[in-house]
């Protein structure tokens, strides 16, 4: 029997709208992201997959987006883990910095660097930024050296696996459904993990919002099939759109 993972990007939020970096900055969904979320349920309960477990981050995008999602599904009973290795790059000091500005100030290659490198991370935040989570209450279990000031995909890779390897992966193993419900970077490096991606590869790769990811996993955790999107049609407009972000103010 094959182990079924479900990967969803959280729906549109309000800086999604506004165009504007967001990484740790905990915003809320848009309208437009809850009507997403809502649709990923109906995604699920459609295509018959039951998750047992649910994983998400601790920023409140990702939180309503699962809730909406599993009310209209049924399934909000299922158990519930949150965690920050889910969270999504810290962009450091471009949190809060409107993306088509940024690429005019930085011009498209290093603009695209800044914001699509596998190793290369922006600059660092500052701890008196208004967009910094130096003294955010949701991290007060971290250790102050483990909390990022900016990331690159790969130190999210670093910092995720772990978490993957810990709780995800023990409960596929047991077979259970598991319902992963995170953001753009966090799930693009679970992406690469588990198909292989390359570094390159992963650079222009692009999750949509909202549309359900499964994959079909073996015994060692390994893909038996493409991984596939419960809308393919809506997903590869989605991915279309998330490519073409920065170029509106």
């Amino acid at each position: 029997m094959v182990k079924k993972l479900v990967l969803i990007r959280h729906g549109s939020s309000e800086w999604n709208e506004k165009n504007l970096f967001t990484g740790w900055v905990d915003v809320k969904l848009s309208e437009t992201g809850k009507k997403e979320a809502a649709n990923a349920g109906k995604l699920l309960a459609e295509s018959g997959i039951k998750p047992d477990i649910l994983f998400t981050s601790r920023l409140s995008r990702a939180i309503q987006t699962a809730n909406l999602a599993l009310e209209r599904a049924d399934r909000l009973f299922i158990d519930v883990e949150r965690s920050w290795r889910l969270n999504e790059r810290h962009y450091g000091d471009l949190q809060g910095k409107n993306k088509a500005d940024a690429l005019e100030k930085f011009g498209p290659e290093l603009f695209k660097t800044y914001r699509r490198s596998y190793d290369i991370p922006p600059p660092v935040i500052a701890d008196d930024s208004d967009f910094s989570q130096a003294n955010d209450e949701r991290y007060a279990d971290l250790d102050p050296s483990a909390l990022p000031k900016t990331e690159s995909l790969k130190l999210v890779i670093d910092r995720m696996l772990p978490f993957w390897q810990d709780r995800i992966a023990k409960e596929l193993i047991q077979d259970k459904t598991v319902l992963v419900v995170a953001h753009g970077n966090s799930l693009r490096g679970l992406y690469k993990h588990l198909t292989g991606m390359s570094d390159d590869s992963i650079t222009e790769f692009n999750i949509p919002t909202g549309i359900p990811l499964v994959f079909e996993l073996d015994d060692n955790l390994k893909p038996v099939k493409e991984p596939y999107y419960l809308d393919p049609e809506a997903a590869a407009a989605g991915a279309a759109a998330v490519a073409a972000q920065g170029q509106k103010k």
